[in-house]
């Protein structure tokens, strides 16, 4: 016997599946333009790049040469885990003779990666930190990557790549990825903020939450207290404020990219201030700082060192460091005039 009831497709939840990464790009812009599909390209590569990291990372302890340190230190003195040479590696083999990328820079390098096939068509730069958090992958707890791409605005001719000494304005785009329980992509192109879940059965990631608001204000605070007599007072002192009054919860993994996830859905501050040792902080502007700055920006929060904010902050080298302040707007307000008292008091 045969229906006369029309076979009807749940349209809204089919068409929420069919909605990845490269096709949202799109969307959001609005166009089919070449530097639209650019940028789409693009973010297709970073999520490829992010593939291959999440395999890798759900792998870790059955493979040889995955987990531990390689013997070396990279450019900032520290010393190197595998997986960053990995990661670092991943993001530069994606973006090989894709026609989109001129230059590559990392935390992980010195100077930037120039890939010349491309440089005569691609005229953007990927900026990156390949593996956040690095220290965690051995324990089997969260790490992160972050990204933030700028477009060349000159030709570089020298290979010092002087144009990405600017402010963090200047990005077109920014996001991370975090590798936990699931594989969540979240990104901006300055038209809000939106999170993707990397769905294996079909290889790709899938929108989950379109313009997410971080809250005013949220409960949680997130820092290395163990870092405690090494701060200025100032963060002393708003650290003894969080622990007298009610309504602070303490949450701090060790990964970036992790706490700024929990931040952005939950609200709070994260902070990274600087300390006796490292009066600047250990954070790199370019390649994590400003990105997330721009992010969280994006979601109605706020981003500052302590005193300016971060997106108008000027690097004078590819790997200026900065003291981080960032999450909801309140509590990140609050934590300034911390800073800000204390200063005032200095100059009484």
């Amino acid at each position: 016997m045969v229906s006369n009831i029309p076979f009807s497709i749940p349209e809204y939840s089919l068409d929420r599946d069919c909605t990845t990464l490269s096709r949202h790009v799109l969307q959001q812009l609005q166009s089919f333009s070449p530097d639209a599909q650019d940028l789409s390209a693009i973010m297709s590569r970073i999520a490829l790049a992010g593939k291959l990291i999440a395999r890798r990372l759900s792998k870790a302890g059955l493979m040889a040469d995955v987990l531990g340190f390689t013997g070396e230190t990279n450019v900032q003195g520290e010393s190197v885990k595998k997986m960053d040479v990995f990661a670092n590696e991943v993001f530069i083999s994606v973006f090989k003779q894709s026609g989109l990328v001129c230059r590559l820079a990392s935390e992980e390098m010195d100077k930037p990666y120039y890939i010349p096939e491309n440089c005569p068509i691609g005229r953007y730069t990927l900026l990156y930190d390949p593996i956040d958090g690095s220290s965690n992958v051995d324990i089997n707890l969260n790490v992160g990557s972050i990204f933030a791409i700028r477009q060349q605005e000159d030709n570089d001719l020298d290979g010092e790549a002087q144009d990405l000494l600017q402010n963090g304005r200047k990005q077109i785009a920014a996001g991370y990825i975090l590798y936990g329980p699931s594989t969540i992509l979240v990104y901006s192109i300055g038209r809000g903020v939106h999170a993707f879940v990397l769905d294996p059965s079909l290889g790709e990631f899938i929108l989950a939450q379109e313009n997410i608001i971080i809250p005013d204000h949220g409960p949680i605070y997130s820092t290395n207290e163990g870092n405690f007599w090494q701060w200025d007072e100032a963060i002393r002192d708003y650290t003894r404020y969080v622990h007298r009054h009610d309504g602070y919860t303490a949450r701090y993994s060790g990964a970036l990219v992790g706490d700024i996830h929990r931040i952005l859905m939950q609200g709070g501050v994260f902070l990274y201030p600087g300390t006796v040792k490292n009066p600047q902080g250990k954070l790199r502007l370019i390649y994590e700082t400003a990105p997330l700055a721009f992010l969280i920006e994006q979601a109605g929060g706020k981003a500052s060192d302590g005193v300016t904010n971060l997106l108008d902050i000027v690097p004078d080298k590819l790997h200026t460091r900065t003291p981080l302040v960032i999450g909801s707007i309140e509590d990140v307000k609050l934590v300034e005039s911390f800073i800000a008292d204390r200063r005032h008091r200095d100059r009484v």
